[in-house]
C-alpha cells in the first residue's frame, strides 16, 4: 500500500514542467544524510486512484507533470498510478519518478513514465545538482534512457557564478 506525507507544486524537480510533486512515505532506502528523512516512516495517508482523480481535478490545468517522490516500497503501485495518469480522459500530463533504487526494477516498464530519476543519495557525492553524484535523471523516450542529470548542474554552476560575481 503506498501512502504520501503531502504534495506540492514545484518548478526544478523536472526541467521544462510545472510539476504537482506528491512524497511518497515509508522509503526503504534509509540513506546517511537524507533532507527528507520523515519520508522513511510508514505513515501518511493512502495513495490510490481516488486520491490522484481529486489532485487531477484541483491542479489538472496548473500542472504539465505529476512527480512520485520516493515509492521505493511499492513500485507496483507507483507505475499503475503513473499509467493511471496518463491515461486519464481529460488530461495529457506526464509523469515522473524518483526513485532511490540505483536501477529500474525488472518488473516496471520505462514506457511508463517520461521521466525517472534514479539512484541512492551519497552523502558524499551529493544530490543531482553535485558535478560528484551518482544519480542521474533520464528522459524515456521510445524506451531509452536519455541522460538529462545536466540540467540540474547547469543551475548549480549558473547560481555558483552569480555568488561568486
Amino acid at each position: 500500500m503506498l501512502r504520501y506525507h503531502n504534495y506540492n507544486i514545484v518548478f526544478q524537480e523536472v526541467p521544462g514542467e510545472i510539476t504537482l510533486a506528491i512524497n511518497l512515505t515509508n522509503c526503504p532506502n534509509g540513506c546517511k544524510g537524507c533532507h527528507s528523512s520523515y519520508l522513511q516512516e510508514n505513515t501518511g495517508k493512502i495513495l490510490n486512484e481516488n486520491v490522484i482523480e481529486i489532485l487531477l481535478k484541483k491542479y489538472g490545468d496548473a500542472i504539465t507533470c505529476i512527480c512520485f517522490m520516493g515509492g521505493d516500497s511499492d513500485s507496483q503501485t507507483v507505475e499503475k498510478l503513473s499509467l493511471y495518469v496518463r491515461n486519464y480522459s481529460g488530461f495529457r500530463l506526464k509523469t515522473a519518478w524518483y526513485s532511490g533504487r540505483a536501477e529500474l526494477p525488472e518488473s516496471c516498464s520505462l514506457d511508463n513514465f517520461n521521466f525517472i530519476k534514479l539512484g541512492p543519495y551519497v552523502e558524499n557525492l551529493g544530490g543531482l545538482a553535485s558535478p560528484t553524484t551518482n544519480q542521474h535523471f533520464y528522459r524515456i523516450e521510445n524506451s531509452n534512457l536519455i541522460d538529462e542529470t545536466h540540467h540540474f548542474q547547469r543551475k548549480n554552476i549558473r547560481q555558483t557564478h552569480a555568488t561568486n560575481n
